[in-house]
């Protein structure tokens, strides 16, 4: 195993560093107001602070499963289990599908990767589109693996957003093979137009659906979940009491306290939608400025935009970068072999703000120029 490549970056970067690298949302639009007056509640009660349920608490887990049921798609909290982040999510899935062969998108979340890396995981890489996974090698594939690791909204890293037949055909695909999909969806919820249905709502037994609090509400809080069939979320219950017992109980009650006023969180994903629109239309604008040569496509909503830069190696165009305090992640660091040229590079928009977006790209496209010589 190594370390992970972004959480590196994070690590050695300073304040004067202007950072494209890391999915961090803009924690000016972080609800303070809201959120402490929440959290004050928590310390109402002694017992909030003593140990608490490895499922996670019930009230929490009825409000998520009530985001589910306005979707159409029926959730009851049986079959919901509170992570520590969505990260903790994944970890524990692939606890229990330990050793087992698994097809994931390429490129992929760095993260996944190495989760399913430490848990002996044999990954399978089959080509993402910008509209949806390669069908025709998914399903020659998922034949034989029955396991598949997706994250259809919005993708990290290359923002893709799989179309309505590419979701609808996975599904077919899983129902006629038998097996499941892990359908990772942190950034469901940040759209521009309009929210797509998840391919879980229409293979529910099949699937194991994850979200997140991190991106639309605040990631040092830690919470994320699962919505799986009621049995396997017993089992994976059981895996998750031998990581930590049980989720923060402050960081669940001060989330579940801000979500008694659903209108007002509604109305926070609203601004968070309306800013990072915004800001996604600024970072294009300042892209196609100072680095004409970059090919990409705009994404539909999430917190990236992925592209190209055509014979550049960006692994070392980024070593260079970080010397000059600018930082992104290359695309090398979504693939299973890191070692191949590579020339794609992925971009946070969301978290850098508008006066240091240009400085930064314009540093950016200063070193490109050396490396033509």
């Amino acid at each position: 195993m190594k370390r992970s490549f972004i959480r590196e970056i994070l690590e050695s970067i300073n304040k004067d560093t202007i950072s494209f690298a890391g999915g961090l949302p803009d924690e000016s639009l972080f609800p303070i107001k809201d959120l402490k007056e929440a959290n004050i509640k928590v310390y109402d009660k002694a017992n909030n602070l003593q140990y608490s349920v490895s499922s996670g608490l019930d009230s929490l887990k009825e409000k998520i499963a009530n985001f589910y049921n306005k979707d159409g798609f029926e959730t009851t909290k049986e079959n919901i289990l509170i992570t520590t982040g969505s990260q903790q999510a994944l970890y524990i899935i692939a606890k229990y599908f330990n050793n087992r062969d698994i097809i994931i998108e390429e490129p992929s979340y760095l993260g996944a990767i190495n989760i399913f890396r430490a848990n002996l995981l044999n990954m399978k890489g089959v080509k993402l589109n910008y509209d949806g996974i390669d069908l025709n090698s998914f399903e020659d594939s998922f034949k034989k693996i029955k396991l598949a690791y997706l994250i259809p909204d919005y993708q990290n890293p290359t923002g893709a957003c799989y179309n309505k037949y590419n979701r609808e055909m996975i599904a077919k695909i899983v129902l006629k093979n038998g097996g499941y999909i892990i359908e990772d969806a942190p950034y469901s919820n940040i759209y521009f137009k309009n929210k797509q249905k998840p391919i879980s709502s229409l293979i529910p037994n099949n699937t194991f659906h994850l979200g997140s609090f991190s991106k639309i509400l605040s990631p040092s809080f830690r919470v994320g979940w699962i919505r799986a069939n009621k049995d396997i979320i017993l089992k994976l219950t059981q895996i998750k009491e031998t990581i930590d017992l049980h989720t923060s109980t402050i960081s669940q009650l001060t989330i579940d306290n801000y979500l008694e006023d659903e209108s007002r969180f509604n109305n926070h994903l609203k601004i968070i939608r309306l800013n990072y629109l915004d800001k996604l239309e600024y970072f294009k604008n300042s892209l196609n400025k100072f680095l004409p040569e970059f090919k990409y496509t705009t994404p539909k909503g999430g917190m990236f935009i992925y592209g190209t830069l055509d014979n550049l190696d960006t692994f070392k165009l980024v070593k260079q970068c970080l010397r000059e305090n600018v930082a992104f992640v290359p695309g090398n660091q979504f693939y299973l072999d890191k070692s191949s040229f590579n020339s794609e590079i992925r971009f946070n928009f969301t978290n850098t703000a508008k006066d240091k977006v240009d400085i930064g790209l314009e540093k950016i496209a200063k070193i490109v120029d050396t490396l033509k010589i």
